[in-house]
């Protein structure tokens, strides 16, 4: 050991600080454990991507759906579950059961668990991921996607301060600035992890921070838990894992997540005898703009959108059926991969931005993130876009805004890219969906969505626009937005039991070693299978982090 090493011992390792490893931690130290904790980043970025997520969660019949009017079930949510992933593979035996037990947990004990924790939810249920196929294909059925009150934050808040509790105690040890290069194996256990101390930095949260070593450092543990995250800041690990499913990989990309979203634990794991399954499974989004006022390396928001905009390719062509807005999140990213270019359009009216166009994330919700009622109802029932979306309608380099369509059309084609665009074909697109708009009844399976969407009280409420003409001069001014692929999640990872154990090649449990969140697929290595139901992400930090932290406690 050299001079500048330093050693500690502990009951319980947790490496990455994201909500998965905050909840495994605070178990473990309910459980009487001591605790350390590991991660590279400085401590303003505590709680990882979740505190930047907008807080959705994937609730089975809920309160909040009763209120509103939604007949949910488990068996309704297993079909649309199992319809959606599409499992197909041997290595899918543990993620199908990491399914039924999330499923489980959804429909029973999950609200409740947070609730005794202080956390809340908006009363309104959103429908994300509608699908648009048959009954038994993927989609949510039914509105479950519960927004958090207080957003990533608010959900991150208890688990933190659960941490932090035990820290005071003396029962928790928390290291900033400590990158894992190597997990400890001793007799075919694993015994902890060491690695590199770096120098200490004054970044905010999410801004990327220096890789200057000063020092080394040994953690021995009776167990380890790797909740470290996933890989979408790092697009060559990304490229490299494209599945050709969904076409080739684009050449551009916008990033939905810190540069220390970058995968070099899950190669660490690895090596000391995890086994990786999946991997060429990921989520990533369709509606992606660039930040205007960045905070991570190419940082891009995704846009929430409601159903109502018209979807356009490069060429101006409108995407086919089901690849409305909000409909199928894959399908439609496997289209756009097909056509050999990197971004598409949204066409819309400010109308439809007024009411269907919600900002992913935390700091793009200061409403609903600050808890604010006055705010939130002048931000959500109130005229005019909420105040998020008009800086990106102002500043957005993905924005065009015009008063007739020929200003619009040349808007789009001064956009880089843009001279890829038919004026001609968008011309009869939108001209071709205007003229539906005259009757109650269309051929155009997208207003006929429209319709149906606004019988959901919610949707009628805060998410889908009455329908109307896009070109109507009162319905204006004409939008149009570039919109890129932006990289999230990946939805393989190190292969777990139920206990979140970590398995080697032979199936059987790496002795001293656990996973939980995006690194471990959100369990199982892998719970969504080829496909997410949305509020399925940060619900599998909390399910998987629990599932870690109970067993790890359990056995040292």
């Amino acid at each position: 050991m050299s001079a500048t090493t330093t050693a500690r011992t502990t009951d319980v390792l947790v490496i990455g600080w994201g909500l998965a490893g905050l909840v495994a931690a605070s178990e473990a130290v309910a459980a009487g454990k001591s605790v350390v904790i590991v991660d590279q980043e400085p401590r303003t970025n505590l709680g990882g991507q979740a505190w930047w997520s907008f807080g959705g969660l994937f609730f089975i019949d809920s309160p909040e759906q009763r209120r509103m009017g939604i007949r949910d079930s488990l068996d309704l949510a297993r079909q649309d579950w199992f319809g959606t992933a599409g499992f197909d593979r041997d290595e899918d035996a543990w993620p199908r059961r990491w399914a039924e037990a999330y499923l489980d947990f959804a429909h029973t004990e999950k609200r409740a668990w947070l609730r005794e924790k202080g956390v809340g939810f908006f009363p309104v249920v959103g429908w994300a991921e509608r699908g648009g196929y048959g009954a038994t294909g993927p989609g949510n059925s039914v509105p479950r996607f519960h927004v958090t009150w207080g957003t990533g934050p608010g959900l991150v808040a208890p688990f933190q301060a659960a941490v932090e509790a035990g820290e005071a105690a003396g029962r928790v040890r928390i290291l900033a600035r400590h990158r894992v290069t190597q997990l400890t194996v001793h007799d075919g256990v694993v015994v902890g992890a060491s690695g590199d101390v770096l120098a200490p930095s004054g970044a905010t949260r999410g801004v990327a921070s220096s890789r200057e070593v000063v020092g080394a450092f040994e953690v021995t543990a009776g167990a380890t838990i790797v909740s470290s995250g996933g890989i979408g800041a790092n697009h060559d690990l990304v490229r490299r894992n494209w599945p050709t499913r969904l076409g080739t990989a684009p050449k551009t990309m916008v990033t939905g997540v810190p540069a220390y979203v970058d995968g070099a634990m899950l190669a660490v794991t690895e090596n000391a005898g995890a086994r990786l399954i999946n991997t060429d499974r990921m989520w990533h989004y369709v509606e992606g703009i660039q930040n205007w006022d960045p905070i991570w390396p190419g940082h891009g928001i995704r846009i929430l959108p409601g159903p109502s905009s018209l979807w356009l390719d490069a060429t101006g062509r409108r995407l086919p059926v089901p690849l409305y807005p909000g409909f199928d999140t894959l399908g439609t990213l496997a289209h756009l991969r097909a056509t050999g270019h990197d971004h598409s359009w949204f066409v819309l009216s400010h109308r439809i931005v007024e009411k269907e166009f919600t900002l992913s994330g935390s700091e793009q919700n200061p409403d609903l993130t600050g808890k604010d009622v006055p705010l939130l109802v002048r931000s959500r029932l109130g005229k005019g876009a909420a105040g998020p979306v008009q800086a990106f309608l102002d500043h957005g380099a993905d924005f065009v805004v015009r008063d007739d369509l020929d200003s619009l059309l040349e808007g789009m084609r001064a956009l880089p890219g843009g001279d890829l665009l038919d004026p001609d074909l968008v011309r009869a697109e939108l001209d071709g969906r205007d003229r539906e708009i005259g009757n109650d009844f269309t051929k155009d399976a997208q207003i006929a969505m429209l319709r149906s969407a606004r019988a959901y009280r919610g949707d009628r409420l805060v998410r889908t626009a009455p329908p109307h003409r896009i070109q109507d001069p009162k319905a204006g001014p004409l939008i149009a937005v570039k919109l890129h692929v932006l990289t999230r999640k990946s939805l393989g990872g190190i292969e777990t039991d139920l206990g979140s154990r970590a398995l080697g090649a032979d199936g059987h449990p790496v002795p001293g070693l656990y996973a939980a969140g995006e690194a471990s697929g959100f369990g199982g290595g892998g719970v969504h299978g080829y496909r997410a139901l949305e509020g399925t992400f940060v619900g599998g930090c909390l399910f998987s982090g629990r599932a870690a932290g109970r067993s790890a406690a359990a056995a040292v």
